[in-house]
């Protein structure tokens, strides 16, 4: 094997951003994040660096970064995976390391971790093979798809003849919805209205802006406190009027009582979905949701594998899918919930924003809509417009839809100046935070002070 085509290095920066500072991102759980990326460049011998990385909010990334590098013995002096069977075997590697795959199984930090990496793998052979993602993805034939997933654990639910039946079922209009998907672009969301930290004029204020757009659907977070929400509510239904979709996220705020009786008092604000109600984790939880009040849910953002994806499918619990392109082990484990999602005929609608996950999500969104579902019905990626300017190949949102990227790889470079600046703890942006701003400047500490304080 040449040196040229073997992985030489698997570098990862901690990069922070101090998004708590405008409150950016808070929600009922999650008051005062700062969105961050533990980045990882996969060095070869020859050619560009694979990129990708994993969101946190804070100090998870010093959990994650460790995580990431020691995943490096099973790609450093291996050969580059630039190919199906490449990539398929690095996810096998990843996830079915049995002392790592203790910690999970297959969730949390260590799945994760895996995915980061995967995806780092996928931008490395996009990029050679001058394609994006979404393009390289369906270009490969059904039998390379399904060559992709791994069926362990869910072969009661969808086996691999039925996924290849689904992709080849869906072949023969490719090159059409591709040409599509150029012309028109893909539904967005956005929800950069609804921080639960924006006071209400300033709700109203980005809800009639994201009208102006062209945006069709906006979403508020809810959980805090039930009056504040049907206030709340009818502020953003009187700002956009009754024909753009207003949907809802309690991120994982109730228990199914409460969510059902909080749901209930919003529903006559016609909320297009209430999202995670309950703990992602809860098949039964969000199944008892569903059918205890009239809104429909959706899910998916924390789910933490393709097996809870199959449940919450099999339970009848959701109306729509999130995936989330840095939650579960990359985009491997990603084809493997669209597909269940196509067998279910439940809509993919994915959960973006954070640090770049708009630019990963994009990919997969698109690809589902040429090689998998064949469907934009019911579907929009959110859009969250922040920290974008990042990125290399960022986003480009025009009149309420995603832009098909053209650029060759997955959209995950951060600018090397932005990873200068932004790394955690001695970036100058952190150094300049540390200087001005007192441990206890808000009565309690932040997620990285309360770092500063104990290190």
């Amino acid at each position: 094997m040449a040196a040229a085509d073997t992985v030489t290095a698997l570098e990862v920066h901690d990069v922070r951003f101090p998004t708590s500072e405008q409150l950016d991102g808070s929600d009922a759980m999650h008051p005062d994040p700062d969105y961050s990326a533990a980045y990882v460049l996969l060095h070869t011998a020859a050619g560009p660096p694979g990129h990708g990385f994993c969101f946190t909010i804070g100090r998870g990334n010093d959990v994650m970064a460790a995580a990431i590098r020691s995943l490096a013995p099973h790609l450093v002096g291996r050969p580059a995976p630039t190919t199906a069977a490449g990539l398929a075997a690095l996810y096998r590697d990843l996830t079915h390391d049995s002392q790592l795959r203790w910690l999970g199984p297959e969730k949390g930090v260590m799945h994760m971790a895996a995915g980061a990496v995967i995806n780092a793998a996928w931008d490395l052979a996009a990029t050679r093979a001058g394609l994006p993602v979404w393009e390289y993805l369906a270009a490969m034939s059904p039998e390379d798809l399904v060559s992709l997933v791994d069926f362990r654990h869910l072969s009661d639910a969808l086996t691999p003849a039925e996924a290849l039946a689904l992709l080849r079922a869906a072949e023969p209009g490719r090159a059409e919805r591709t040409a599509r998907l150029r012309a028109e672009g893909y539904p967005a969301y956005t929800t950069t209205p609804g921080w639960l930290g924006h006071d209400d004029a300033k709700l109203v204020r980005l809800a009639k802006e994201a009208v102006a757009d062209g945006f069709g659907q906006i979403k508020l977070k809810v959980g805090g406190d039930l009056e504040d929400d049907r206030r709340r509510m009818r502020l953003a239904r009187d700002a956009v009027g009754p024909a753009v979709r207003i949907a809802v996220d309690a991120n994982q705020r109730w228990d199914v009582a409460e969510a059902v009786r909080w749901m209930t008092a919003l529903a006559p604000y016609s909320p297009h979905w209430i999202e995670e109600p309950t703990s992602p984790d809860d098949i039964l939880g969000h199944a008892a949701v569903r059918a205890g009040q009239p809104v429909p849910v959706a899910t998916g953002e924390h789910v933490a594998n393709r097996v809870v994806f199959k449940q919450l499918l099999q339970a009848g619990a959701v109306d729509f899918v999130q995936i989330d392109a840095a939650r579960v082990a990359g985009v491997n484990e990603n084809l493997a919930i669209l597909l269940l999602a196509a067998k279910f005929g439940v809509p993919v609608c994915p959960h973006a924003g954070g640090v770049g996950l708009c630019e990963l999500v994009q990919h997969l969104a698109m690809f589902d809509y040429v090689a998998v579902s064949g469907s934009r019905e019911d579907r929009v990626i959110e859009y969250v417009d922040h920290l974008h300017e990042h990125f290399t190949d960022p986003v480009v949102v025009e009149h309420g839809r995603y832009r098909a990227p053209t650029a060759p790889g997955f959209s995950a470079r951060i600018r090397p100046e932005s990873v200068a600046a932004h790394s955690y703890p001695d970036g100058p942006v952190w150094r300049a935070r540390r200087d001005r701003r007192p441990p206890h400047a808000h009565g309690r500490p932040t997620g990285q002070d309360e770092q500063e304080i104990t290190v």
